[in-house]
C-alpha cells in the first residue's frame, strides 16, 4: 500500500499517541466536516457520486458519439451497435453499456480550449476553474480548488461511520515519475479533505487496507487508553486551541470509532463476493475497482473516484496503437465494470440516488493520424468537442444532450464548458454551483460560480 502523497494516511498516523490529536488530524477532519454542513438551498437528487475519470483523454468517436458516415479515416474501424435508446448507437466494443441507454444521458458538446498539457485540463475537468493551455506542469497544492469529494464530504458528510471519500485505484502523475494531478484533493479546503487514497490492487489475492484496521497489538482496552490519554494532551493545551480546533473532540470520538467500525472493515472484504459477480465486473483491477465502489456506497461513502491510469499517458491516451489499445485493453474493462455497477445499483435500488459520471479531461481528435517513430496511429488531444456520459441520481434518462458536427470537431448544439459540468454534478448532489466556503486564511471563495448547472439534464 503506497499511501497518498497529499494525505499520508497511515495506520501509525492515525494510532500513535496524539496522531488522532494536535498532529496528523486527516481522519478526524473528515468527521469534523459535518459540523460545516449548511442549507445548500438544493433539494438533492443523489445521495452519492461515482466519478470514472479516464485520464488522458477518451475517444467519443469510438465510443458514444460516433460517425458512420464520415470518412474512414474520421469514423474508424468500429462499427455502431443499437442501443437501448433507439436511434441513438454506441460502439460495438460497448455492448453492455448500451444496454443501459435507456437511463443514461451522454453530454455530447461538451468543450474547452486546454489540449497541451494534460494536468491543465484535468483540473479545469474536475473543478471547473481554467488555468490556461500551458505546457507547464503545476502539481497539486493548497491553492487548488477542491475535488468534488472534497466539497461533498464538507457539505454533505456521511451520516454512520464511514470513510466519506475514496480515490482508487492510482494517484495519477503527470507523465512517469511527474507529480500528482490537482483536481482529485482537498486544495483549499485543507488536506483534512483529501480523499482516503486505495492504491493497492483490489484484484490481488492479498488485498486489504491496514490503513483503517487495529493492529493486533491494539486491542479495545488499548485504544481505550489511548482516547483517554488523548483526552489529558488535549485539556493541557486548551490554551493553544486554534480555529481548526473547536469542536474536534465528537469528531475524534468518531475517528477512534470509525476504526472498529464493521461496516467500514466490511466494505473492503472483496473476497465475500461470490466469483460470479467478481467475474462479471472483470478481474483487472478497474473492475474490481468498480466493485469495491459498490461495497462502499452501501457502506455510506459520499463520493468515490475511479482514477482509469496511473499517468497521464499511461491509457486513454491513444495517439498511437489507437485502435488495438481501445479494443483490446481499454473498453472492454470499462463496459464490463461500468455496467455490472449499474446493474448492482438497480437490483439494490440504490440507483435513483447514485449519480454515476463517465469523462475525461478531453476527447480524441476527429481524424486518425500517424505518429512519427510509432508503426500504428492514433487519435491526438481534442478540448474541442467530447462528450461526458451520465446515469442515475435524478438526471435525465435515455436522453442525449448537446450534438457535434458531422465529423466531430465542433458543437453545433448547445455547447457545454467544464464548469458546467461541475455545476451539474453539484446541482444532483445539492450543492449550489456558488457555495461559499473558506479556506485555511479564512477567505471565502466560491465553488463555480460561471458554471450553471444544465437543468434539462434533469428529470
Amino acid at each position: 500500500m503506497v499511501p497518498c502523497e497529499a494525505t499520508r494516511i497511515t495506520r501509525r498516523r492515525m494510532l500513535k499517541v496524539g496522531s488522532l490529536g494536535l498532529g496528523a488530524l486527516n481522519l478526524p477532519k473528515l468527521l469534523w466536516a459535518d459540523d460545516q454542513r449548511r442549507a445548500a438551498g438544493l433539494g438533492a437528487k443523489a445521495d452519492a457520486c461515482v466519478l470514472v475519470f479516464l485520464n488522458g483523454g477518451p475517444s467519443q468517436p469510438d465510443m458514444w458519439d460516433l460517425k458512420p458516415d464520415a470518412p474512414a479515416d474520421i469514423r474508424g474501424e468500429f462499427q455502431p451497435i443499437a442501443t437501448s435508446l433507439p436511434g441513438v448507437p454506441f460502439s460495438e466494443h460497448l455492448p453492455r453499456l448500451a444496454r443501459h441507454m435507456h437511463h443514461s444521458t451522454v453530454i455530447r458538446s461538451v468543450h474547452h480550449a486546454i489540449g497541451h498539457a494534460h494536468g491543465a485540463a484535468v483540473y479545469t475537468a474536475l473543478t471547473g476553474h481554467d488555468r490556461g493551455d500551458t505546457i507547464n506542469v503545476t502539481p497539486t497544492g493548497p491553492n487548488d480548488y477542491p475535488a468534488i469529494g472534497s466539497v461533498a464530504t464538507l457539505v454533505r458528510p456521511p451520516e454512520g461511520l464511514t470513510i466519506p471519500f475514496v480515490s482508487l485505484p492510482y494517484i495519477t502523475t503527470e507523465g512517469i515519475g511527474g507529480p500528482p494531478q490537482a483536481g482529485f484533493f482537498g486544495g483549499l479546503l485543507g488536506r483534512g479533505l483529501d480523499p482516503l487514497c486505495i492504491v493497492k490492487d483490489p484484484n490481488a489475492p492479498d488485498f486489504s487496507v491496514p490503513e483503517l484496521s487495529v493492529q493486533s497489538d491494539v486491542g479495545t482496552d488499548r485504544l481505550s487508553r489511548r482516547r483517554t490519554l488523548q483526552g489529558a494532551i488535549d485539556a493541557r493545551f486548551v490554551e493553544r486551541t486554534t480555529r481548526e480546533m473547536v469542536g474536534m473532540d465528537g469528531f475524534r470520538e468518531r475517528a477512534f470509532s470509525m476504526l472498529s467500525s464493521a461496516e467500514t472493515q466490511r466494505a473492503f472484504q472483496l473476497s465475500q463476493e461470490p466469483d460470479k459477480v467478481r467475474d462479471a465486473y472483470g478481474r483487472n483491477i478497474y473492475g474490481q475497482s468498480l466493485l469495491l465502489t459498490r461495497r462502499l456506497l452501501e457502506a455510506g461513502t459520499r463520493v468515490v473516484s475511479i482514477a482509469w491510469s496511473p499517468d497521464a499517458n499511461a491509457t486513454w491516451d491513444t495517439h498511437w496503437d489507437h485502435v488495438n489499445r481501445l479494443k483490446n485493453e481499454l473498453l472492454p474493462p470499462l463496459d464490463m465494470g461500468v455496467a455490472s455497477l449499474l446493474d448492482d445499483l438497480v437490483e439494490r435500488g440504490m440507483f435513483e440516488r447514485t449519480l454515476v459520471v463517465i469523462m475525461g479531461e478531453f476527447g480524441r481528435a476527429p481524424k486518425i493520424t500517424p505518429v512519427p517513430g510509432y508503426p500504428l496511429p492514433g487519435r491526438g488531444h481534442w478540448p474541442f468537442c467530447y462528450s461526458v456520459w451520465m446515469a442515475g441520481g435524478g438526471t435525465r434518462p435515455g436522453f442525449i444532450y448537446g450534438a457535434s458536427d458531422k465529423t466531430g470537431a465542433f458543437p453545433v448544439d448547445k455547447p457545454v464548458i467544464p464548469a458546467e459540468i461541475i455545476a451539474t454534478i453539484y446541482q444532483a448532489l445539492g450543492i449550489p454551483n456558488t457555495f461559499e466556503f473558506r479556506d485555511a486564511l479564512g477567505r471565502p471563495n466560491k465553488l463555480v460560480p460561471w458554471g450553471e448547472s444544465i437543468m434539462e439534464m434533469f428529470v
